[in-house]
């Protein structure tokens, strides 16, 4: 019997648009991913910091030099103020990679209508 052997394919590929609604939907399930990330990495952080006392350090530090301004300042730093501040802070992420998503999608078009989109090739290995 006779083989023959075929070598790696390869096409060429031009990338001249992106469809925006595909772009705001992908962004905005990445930031959603991102923004969930974000509240636990913040929860964890918080209770490893509270493991470590160093939130009670700081609160005696405060209680020390025994000024009402830091110690307002000093409430900030308890778990129910700093949770829902990295939740606000995980929605404007959310809201805002979603609209640069959709944004970007129509810049690159336009681009692309002027440059002609970017080449890739994909190869069949």
């Amino acid at each position: 019997m006779h083989r023959r052997v075929v070598g790696i394919r390869s096409v060429h590929m031009t990338v001249s648009r992106i469809d925006p609604w595909s772009a705001l939907k992908l962004s905005f399930l990445i930031s959603v991913a991102i923004g969930i990330m974000m509240v636990i990495a913040a929860i964890v952080l918080w209770l490893l910091l509270d493991g470590m006392h160093v939130w009670s350090n700081i609160d005696g530090l405060l209680k020390t030099l025994n000024s009402e301004e830091l110690l307002k300042l000093g409430q900030f730093l308890e778990f129910g103020r700093m949770i829902p501040f990295a939740v606000v802070a995980a929605v404007l992420e959310v809201v805002l990679m979603t609209l640069f998503g959709g944004v970007f999608a129509l810049v690159f078009n336009l681009v692309a209508l002027l440059v002609g989109g970017f080449k890739i090739t994909v190869t069949d290995e």
